[in-house]
């Protein structure tokens, strides 16, 4: 073996520098193409519809613009209703859905020559509330939330509705008329479409109605699951037999049917149009791939792994 001498040591030294120096030339190298991957997308995706969908769709759009600074994601939250009529117009690229579109708004799409497509993001359980000072309710039947939500409804004390309950004030809280929420209630449980007594506190902003019910001992509203959850120390969840006893909303009661006739998938709809631009193609295959993860951080109950998959599948086709 031969020794090393300071002039060889120094060789060695010198050799292994030049190898580093390689090494972290090709890893900024590498990152700085990372990083112009990240920013190579530019423009603006523009969502708009469902207070109830919003939260989801929120929490996808902040994730997305981390990792996309090149582009800018718009969310607002017109309800249901007024987020189709803007999306058949033409004006928005993707419409958040409560419920699914109606045989007006598909007419006013057609119109426009707005082509698009349905995807499923996830399930809801739609959450009847009162007051945490309510201590005498502890479910309530389908035909009872009717008979207090119908047209014409002379319901204005809790005693109305059973009359072993005291004789209070009893105030209702709800979304507004262009909400899905609002649509899909008043379709399963009062059993029309858009029919629902005029006097009641509307806003197509769910935590307005969270806020109501929490500072009204006799106040009754109904919103999103995940508006329960986010303020549930605020209020008392209400189970609901609809012909099966009392069932409360939960994920594995939503996600298996049993909380009915409440359960319900949420959507959302893409135009055919802005899916031809690659900024709104990688938010939706982004969507899809962070729904399952960030539908359970925001309080929802996600898809099966499957169905996300065969949307990203049809989606692919779509565009």
């Amino acid at each position: 073996m031969i020794a090393a001498t300071p002039a060889t040591r120094l060789i060695s030294l010198l050799a292994t520098a030049i190898l580093l120096a390689a090494c972290s030339d090709d890893n900024s190298t590498a990152a700085a193409g990372d990083s112009s991957d990240a920013t190579a997308l530019t423009g603006t995706v523009r969502l708009d519809g469902s207070s109830t969908v919003f939260p989801i769709s929120e929490a996808i759009a902040e994730e997305f613009q981390i990792l996309n600074q090149g582009v800018r994601v718009t969310v607002g939250s017109s309800g249901t209703g007024g987020g189709f009529s803007k999306f058949m117009a033409g004006e928005t690229d993707i419409n958040n859905a409560s419920r699914a579109v109606k045989t007006e708004e598909i007419a006013l799409g057609t119109a426009k020559g707005v082509e698009y497509l349905e995807l499923s993001v996830a399930f809801d359980g739609l959450s009847i509330v009162v007051n945490p000072a309510n201590t005498w309710v502890d479910a309530l039947t389908v035909a009872e939330l009717k008979s207090i939500w119908e047209p014409g409804s002379t319901v204005d004390s809790w005693n109305d509705v059973r009359p072993e309950w005291p004789d209070k004030p009893l105030h209702l809280y709800g979304p507004g008329t262009d909400s899905g929420t609002f649509d899909y209630f008043t379709e399963v449980v009062v059993g029309s479409t858009g029919a629902a007594r005029p006097d009641y506190t509307a806003s197509e902003n769910d935590n307005i109605l969270v806020q109501g019910v929490a500072g009204d001992e006799g106040g009754l509203g109904f919103f999103g699951f995940a508006y329960y959850e986010h303020s549930a120390s605020q209020l008392k969840l209400i189970p609901v037999d609809g012909g099966n006893g009392p069932v409360a909303p939960t994920a594995e009661t939503i996600n298996n049917g049993s909380y009915s006739p409440l359960s319900r998938p949420l959507f959302i709809y893409v135009s055919k149009a802005s899916a031809a631009r690659p900024e709104v193609r990688a938010f939706v295959d982004f969507y899809l791939d962070s729904a399952p993860a960030l539908v359970t951080d925001v309080g929802y109950i996600p898809l099966p792994a499957d169905q996300y998959a065969a949307g990203k599948s049809t989606f692919a086709a779509f565009h």
